[in-house]
């Protein structure tokens, strides 16, 4: 059986809701739901496409640290919380996947805090 290896972000709401920002098992990655928050400041940007922005940094550091590659990520799922935002956030998706092309979904969905437009969660394989 395979380690476990638990990733944070430093995201204060990891400890308080009992979440990781990833989990390492064996050769997968599995990425939690990540907000647009830029986890230093705490500040959350008002336009999808940088909150799209933000969360794909974080999903990649997160990778990062646990010796994956946005290269290995097999599965996204999108969550928006307007129709609207898709576009927006198919810029920042399309920018980092045009060539790696994992299989996606998007939802259209309310988020916990009205400030949260977009959430974005992954899955990596290695091999």
């Amino acid at each position: 059986m395979s380690n476990r290896t638990l990733i944070s972000s430093g995201s204060p709401f990891e400890k308080q809701a009992g979440y990781s920002r990833a989990v390492v098992q064996g050769n997968m990655a599995f990425v939690s739901g990540t907000t647009g928050y830029d986890y230093e400041t705490m500040t959350m940007p008002d336009g999808a496409r940088e909150q799209a922005a933000n969360a794909l940094a974080t999903i990649g550091k997160a990778l990062a640290e646990g010796g994956f590659a946005m290269s290995d990520v097999v599965r996204m799922t999108y969550y928006v919380t307007d129709a609207a935002f898709a576009s927006d956030v198919f810029e920042e998706t399309g920018r980092v996947f045009s060539e790696i092309r994992p299989a996606a979904t998007i939802i259209v969905c309310g988020l916990l805090k009205p400030e949260m437009k977009v959430e974005i969660e992954a899955t990596a394989l290695k091999g």
